[in-house]
């Protein structure tokens, strides 16, 4: 007679699979992806990201009880780490975690391999505190950073470093961004309350982040929004929404949003400001599709253009821009939190590429604005090298590109200015990811 399967040996193989999809290169949401209609995709999921999250920590310490690391399979690897995450940071009882260890190496196929998870596993509940305060010893290891990120944090935030490791190792919020133009803040709080849900303004007490940011706690399925179909609020971090009100456009203005895939500050765009002639454009097909689906939903339109922002020859009638949203690619090591693999999938080698297509980007789209235009550059990095770095060379490459200050009372506490633009770093009173947001004129003349 075949035993029934045990659900959480069941949880555990699953999210094992997808941390050994993360440990071989793989993103976090390609990884899961497999378990997305499952009925246990919720837990997997946490468990998954959990472990993910934590994982540069818990490694060295599994590792250290095993006699070659480097000739264990990866799945069995993958297994004992998660199991080690839900040992250390779960309410779950321990042994219970190795009983169900055991039996998800079964569920893997590596049976084989069984009688090694339930020895190293009972080591590591007998010796956890001993192992991990061994490895503690290594800042890096302690926040489960790789050495790159967290010299470079510290290097660029010394006073802030702390605070940005411990944000990055918390649990996301789930904030939305409301349009105003359906609901307002005030009853869509009530919809929430009406709902069994509990929402409020986003920021600290001294004022919101951003006028339509409400966070939900806890987080619940997108689906159980009240109005999330009917398109009144929308997922978005609080601190991504504040590059609609930065970039200030009228309406009648002619806009580009040069990197705009998935589409949440072009929907807010065009939420904040009526009869905008906008345009979204993304390299990727693929994800501008996402953008006219998350546009549909709201019931907004924008000429929706597949291209590189770098070949304007390809896309662009020669008319000027009034305004130009650059949200440029880069590391994400604002929204680690959100994507916590980011730790695990980026290297240093990374930044100096990236910085390089972001000062393409920024450059390209500088020369389709018009005359007394402003252009927006943001990105979720943390990194000076991404960040104020970019802008410094634009300014020297381009004479007609001038930067303006960002008016302090559209920004939240706690950000910090730079010598160009502003950061947020995340976390913090103001709630939001980690974001960068510089503004840039052009003028008529060289200086």
């Amino acid at each position: 007679m075949t035993r029934p399967e045990n659900p959480a040996a069941a949880a555990l193989a699953d999210a094992a699979r997808a941390v050994a999809g993360v440990l071989a290169g793989q993103s976090a949401d390609a990884a899961l992806a497999a378990f997305e209609g499952s009925p246990r995709r919720a837990v997997v999921r946490a468990i998954a990201l959990g472990t993910i999250r934590w994982s540069l920590r818990l490694l060295p310490a599994v590792d250290s009880l095993l006699a070659r690391p480097a000739a264990l399979g990866r799945d069995v690897r993958a297994l004992l780490v998660t199991a080690a995450h839900q040992i250390e940071y779960s309410r779950n009882v321990p042994q219970q975690t190795v009983h169900a260890a055991v039996d998800a190496a079964r569920i893997l196929r590596q049976g084989h391999a069984s009688g090694l998870v339930n020895a190293v596993l009972r080591k590591f509940v007998a010796q956890r505190e001993v192992l991990l305060a061994r490895v503690d010893q290594d800042p890096a290891r302690r926040a489960a950073h790789p050495r790159w990120l967290f010299d470079a944090l510290r290097s660029a935030w010394p006073a802030q470093v702390e605070a940005i490791l411990a944000a990055n190792n918390a649990h996301p919020p789930l904030t939305v961004r409301l349009n105003p133009n359906r609901r307002s803040i005030e009853h869509y709080l009530q919809d929430l309350a009406d709902a069994g849900l509990s929402g409020r303004r986003c920021g600290s007490e001294g004022g919101a982040v951003a006028a339509t940011a409400i966070r939900i706690e806890p987080p619940v399925a997108v689906a159980a929004l009240p109005g999330f179909r009917e398109g009144w609020v929308s997922v978005q971090d609080a601190g991504a929404q504040l590059a609609a009100p930065l970039l200030d456009a009228a309406p009648g203005m002619r806009v580009l949003d040069a990197c705009a895939a998935p589409g949440g500050k072009a929907a807010h765009l065009l939420e904040r400001t009526a009869q905008l002639d906008l345009w979204a454009l993304d390299v990727d097909p693929g994800r501008l599709a996402r953008v006219g689906e998350n546009l549909a939903r709201l019931g907004l339109a924008a000429r929706l253009t597949a291209a590189d922002v770098r070949a304007p020859q390809t896309f662009w009638d020669a008319r000027p821009f009034e305004r130009i949203l650059v949200d440029a690619p880069c590391s994400g090591t604002g929204v680690i939190r959100r994507h916590p693999d980011i730790k695990l999938l980026r290297r240093a080698a990374d930044l100096a590429p990236l910085a390089q297509a972001q000062l393409e980007i920024l450059r390209a789209a500088f020369r389709m604005l018009a005359p007394g235009g402003r252009l927006l550059y943001a990105t979720c990095s943390v990194l000076p090298a991404e960040n104020e770095e970019v802008v410094d060379k634009c300014l020297a490459a381009e004479p007609l590109a001038l930067a303006r200050p960002l008016e302090a009372e559209q920004l939240p506490s706690g950000t910090l200015r730079c010598r160009h633009g502003v950061q947020l770093l995340g976390g913090g009173a103001a709630e939001t990811d980690g974001f960068y947001y510089a503004c840039l004129e052009k003028t008529t003349s060289a200086a």
